[in-house]
C-alpha cells in the first residue's frame, strides 16, 4: 500500500463513512485466561462512544509505512493451503460472523502475544465500495468492486482506581467504582491489504506503536512468516556497515554530508508529490557515497555488507537510515545538536595532536540562557 491508498482506508473510520456493524472482540487477564467476549453494535453507541471506538480501530492504521507499518508477505505455499492464511480468510469472507473462526483466532493471538497486565482484542470488519473516477475527476456511478478487510487491534487495558468525581447538574462530588480503561492498539493490523485500490490477500499491513518492539513473537505465530527488521535495528545495522567499511574514510565530511543527500532526496520527493512512499536501494546509497567522495573500492565492499545484511533486493526507507530533522554530534561527555539547515557551521580538526570539534559562533551565543562575549 501505498500513502494515497493509506489515507483511502483511514478515511472509512468515520461514523457516516463505514459499513462496520459491530466491534467483536474479548478481554484477556494477566494469566492470559479470557475473562470475558463480546459483540458491540455500533448501532447501540452513542456518538461519542462510536467516535471513540472507530479511534482506536484507526489507530491501528497510524505512524509511517516502513516504520510503524510493515508489510507481511505470504509464500504462494501460504495462500494456498496453510492453517493461519485460511483463518484470515475465513475471518474476512464471514465478514466475523463465524463465531468458531473468531475464536480459534483469539486463542492464537492470546498463545502468541507478549505483553503485560489485562489486554483487550478488538476486531472489525468493513466492506468498501470502490468507485473509479473518469479522466474529468467525475465519479462513475457504479463501484468497481467491493473491497472486504478487517482490523486487528490488541489494546492494553489500564485499571482506574475509584475515586470521586464531580457531579455538574447536581453541583457535588460523587463517588465512583474502580473500573477498567481501554488503551490505543499496542499491536495492530489490516488484512487483506488495498493495493492498487483492490484487494492484495497476499499481504497484511501490521501495526506495532513501538518501532524499537515489534512483537516478533506475534508476528512468527499469527502469520507464519520472516519478521521484518525493526525501524531501529536498521538504523544500527546502516550505521554499522557504513563504519566497518569505510573505516578511516567514516569522518564528519562524509557523514554531513550523507545527510545532507538523503535530506534533498526527501525533499524532492516530498515536491513531487509521488504517493508511492521514497525507499533506498543498495545501488541508491552506493551512489549516495560515490557523490561524496568515498573511495570505490570501499563502495564496492558497503554494497556487499549492506546485501549481507539486510538482503539482495531490501530496499530501506529515509527514516530508517537518517532523521533528517536532526543532526547530532555525541562524545562521553558532550552532545551538540545542530540544525540541520546548518550544518556547515561545525567542523573537525586536529590541534598539535589534539581532536576538536569546532562551531562558528559570531553571535546569539548563550550558556545556560544567559548571553556571553567570545573574544
Amino acid at each position: 500500500m501505498n500513502e494515497k491508498e493509506l489515507r483511502e482506508i483511514k478515511r472509512r473510520f468515520r461514523p457516516e463513512k463505514n459499513s462496520i456493524l459491530s466491534i467483536h472482540g474479548c478481554l484477556v487477564n494477566v494469566n492470559k485466561e479470557i475473562i470475558a467476549t463480546f459483540n458491540q453494535p455500533m448501532a447501540t453507541c452513542n456518538m461519542e462512544e462510536t467516535e471513540k471506538l472507530l479511534s482506536v480501530m484507526k489507530k491501528s492504521l497510524s505512524g509511517g509505512l516502513g516504520t510503524n507499518l510493515l508489510d507481511i508477505a505470504f509464500s504462494n505455499e501460504q495462500v494456498a493451503n496453510s492453517e493461519e492464511h485460511s483463518l484470515l480468510m475465513a475471518l474476512r469472507d464471514s465478514s466475523l460472523r463465524d463465531e468458531e473462526s473468531v475464536n480459534r483466532f483469539y486463542k492464537k493471538i492470546i498463545e502468541s502475544i507478549k505483553l503485560d497486565g489485562n489486554f483487550a482484542v478488538l476486531l472489525a470488519s468493513d466492506r468498501y465500495d470502490v468507485f473509479t473516477y473518469s479522466t474529468d475527476g467525475e465519479k462513475e456511478e457504479d463501484s468497481a468492486e467491493l473491497f472486504s478487510y478487517f482490523i486487528c487491534a490488541v489494546c492494553p487495558v489500564k485499571p482506574l482506581s475509584a475515586g470521586l468525581y464531580f457531579n455538574k447538574d447536581e453541583h457535588s462530588f460523587r463517588s465512583i467504582a474502580a473500573h477498567s480503561m481501554l488503551s490505543n492498539p499496542e499491536i495492530g493490523f489490516m488484512f487483506p491489504t488495498f493495493d492498487n485500490r483492490t484487494a492484495n490477500i497476499y499481504n497484511a499491513l501490521y501495526y506495532t506503536k513501538d518501532i524499537a518492539n515489534i512483537h516478533t513473537e506475534f508476528i512468527e505465530g499469527v502469520f507464519n512468516t520472516p519478521t521484518p527488521m525493526p525501524a531501529s535495528e536498521q538504523k544500527e545495522t546502516f550505521e554499522s556497515c557504513l563504519k566497518e567499511t569505510l573505516d578511516n574514510e567514516c569522518d564528519y565530511e562524509v557523514l554531513r554530508s550523507v545527510h545532507q543527500q538523503i535530506s534533498e532526496m526527501v525533499e524532492e520527493h516530498k515536491a513531487s508529490k509521488d504517493e508511492e512512499p521514497l525507499t533506498l536501494s543498495k545501488r541508491t546509497l552506493k551512489g549516495v557515497l560515490e557523490y561524496c567522495g568515498v573511495d570505490s573500492n570501499k563502495v564496492e565492499q558497503f554494497g556487499e555488507r549492506f546485501e549481507e545484511q539486510f538482503g539482495k533486493n531490501t530496499e530501506l526507507t529515509p527514516s530508517s537510515v537518517v532523521n533528517v530533522k536532526k543532526f547530532e554530534l555525541n562524545t562521553p561527555d558532550v552532545t551538540i545538536k545542530v540544525n540541520p539547515e546548518r550544518k556547515d557551521l561545525v567542523s573537525t580538526q586536529v590541534i598539535n595532536g589534539v581532536r576538536y570539534i569546532m562551531i562558528r559562533a559570531n553571535e546569539g551565543v548563550e550558556v545556560n540562557g544567559v548571553s556571553i562575549n567570545i573574544e
